[in-house]
């Protein structure tokens, strides 16, 4: 049996299947290494861009090795440009497209690679990569709503640190010798204030280094994957921040699951490739048990009820109807508009729980140094009136 891809010179094909299906995971050697650090990460806007415009180029009858010359000219980056111009070799000497992306793995994700792998099989290219277009720009817009989210809070955070750190590291010290010339009892928060900066005089590069170091040593844990799951586990376990990961997990996964069933792929495929689209490395085991239980014949509603606390009830029973109905596509896309709504509504809400937090913090750290400053000038003040 045969399908369609695209050949050396970038026209339609036939190939074999079980060529087309293999493996499309490029081999890492020190040459890819290299150039994984030296081509870095791509703007989403980039990725979008080609896989918008390579599915009009193709749907217009232009070649493939044609399209992504065009492609490369027009991009605004000089990394992606350069990633380009290896794709384009590699597709000269007779590979699939597919299997030249999936050395940059790490530039286009599991998701990308495996609908261009689809598309090419399945001779819809030009539609998988119309879809990839649209997925990826909802994801983008998904990060800068979280972004945007908490720029203020960030901001007021940042202006409470250097609020404090002005008043404790330049005002403070400025006045502090007065208070000792006058030979007055200082009060409490001043005498607090005096210590933290006699602290920081004499082990301030102690605590930065140390700082640095958990920083690192953190980093460096993270990078262990069995710490990084109980990491993971333990954010999904939080009170408030749960209830958005679950969100932001739900949105992600029922939209890339909804996406590459409707390209045809069978539904424990597109589950092993759903799941290496999560940085959640505790859900990516979820939904590997989740696969296996469909392997065996279960339905996905049956392993999500019984896991009611990560998987929240309404995608539990949306799936349910759509494996009894047939209609399981369109629900997970219903269902991805749902969770894109809660995420937007969850920010907000986060939003406006830290903004009052935030501005109390600064007001009562603000107000503190102040009061240790004022406070020493009353009393002087008050001695001299005496007098």
């Amino acid at each position: 049996m045969s399908l369609f891809s695209f050949g050396k010179r970038g026209q339609i094909q036939n190939v074999p299947k079980s060529e087309a299906l293999g493996s499309v995971r490029g081999k890492k050697n020190s040459f890819w290494e290299f150039m994984r650090r030296f081509l870095g990460s791509v703007p989403l806007q980039e990725k979008i861009n080609f896989a918008r415009h390579l599915s009009v180029s193709i749907k217009s009858g232009m070649s493939l090795i044609d399209a992504l010359k065009l492609i490369q000219g027009q991009s605004n980056s000089k990394k992606f440009s350069r990633l380009i111009g290896i794709i384009i070799e590699d597709v000269e000497n007779g590979q699939f497209l597919a299997q030249s992306l999936a050395k940059f793995q790490y530039v286009f994700g599991d998701l990308f690679v495996n609908m261009v792998k689809v598309g090419e099989t399945s001779g819809n290219l030009s539609q998988s990569l119309l879809y990839l277009a649209g997925e990826i720009k909802k994801q983008r817009e998904i990060n800068r709503r979280i972004k945007g989210a908490l720029i203020y809070p960030l901001i007021i955070l940042i202006a409470t640190i250097g609020v404090t750190l002005f008043l404790t590291l330049f005002i403070f010290p400025k006045i502090l010798p007065i208070f000792v010339s006058l030979k007055i009892q200082l009060p409490f928060t001043t005498r607090l204030v005096i210590q933290f900066l006699s602290f920081l005089q004499f082990y301030g590069l102690y605590l930065l280094g140390v700082l640095v170091l958990l920083f690192i040593l953190g980093k460096g844990l993270l990078a262990l994957r069995r710490v990084h799951f109980f990491f993971d586990q333990l954010m999904v376990s939080l009170p408030f921040l749960s209830q958005v990961i679950v969100n932001i997990t739900m949105t992600s996964f029922t939209r890339s699951l909804s996406v590459l069933l409707k390209s045809g792929m069978t539904l424990v495929d597109a589950l092993d490739i759903a799941r290496g689209t999560f940085h959640n490395l505790y859900y990516q085991r979820e939904i590997e048990r989740m696969a296996e239980g469909v392997k065996k014949g279960e339905s996905m509603a049956r392993y999500l009820a019984q896991n009611h606390r990560i998987f929240p009830p309404m995608l539990t029973g949306m799936i349910q109807v759509g494996e009894s109905t047939g209609n399981l596509e369109e629900n997970l896309s219903y269902l991805s508009d749902y969770y894109e709504s809660e995420v937007d509504e969850t920010l907000k809400n986060l939003t406006t729980v830290l903004e009052p937090v935030l501005l109390l913090t600064m007001g009562l750290l603000v107000g503190f140094i102040a009061l240790s400053i004022i406070t020493p000038i009353y009393q002087v003040t008050q001695g001299l009136q005496i007098k």
